[in-house]
């Protein structure tokens, strides 16, 4: 049995989709997270009516309702 932060390590260096609480879906490349669930992702977008780059960004364990990995 694998404990979560197991398998969000495995997904290290892999494209993941995060959903937050304010509805938006961000895709990117995981490079590091933390015990908080705090996650860095590079060359993130989010998706919606128009995708914006985003580039590197930080995103608070306490606003992410899941996460998936990408397309």
């Amino acid at each position: 049995m694998q404990r979560p932060l197991d398998v969000l390590g495995s997904s290290t260096d892999k494209k993941i989709i995060v959903r937050t609480k304010q509805s938006e879906h961000i895709m990117g490349t995981l490079k590091a997270f933390d015990s908080h669930i705090n996650i860095w992702l590079d060359d993130a977008t989010i998706s919606g009516e128009k995708e914006v780059k985003l580039g590197k960004v930080l995103i608070r364990g306490d606003s992410i309702v899941y996460i998936s990995p990408g397309k």
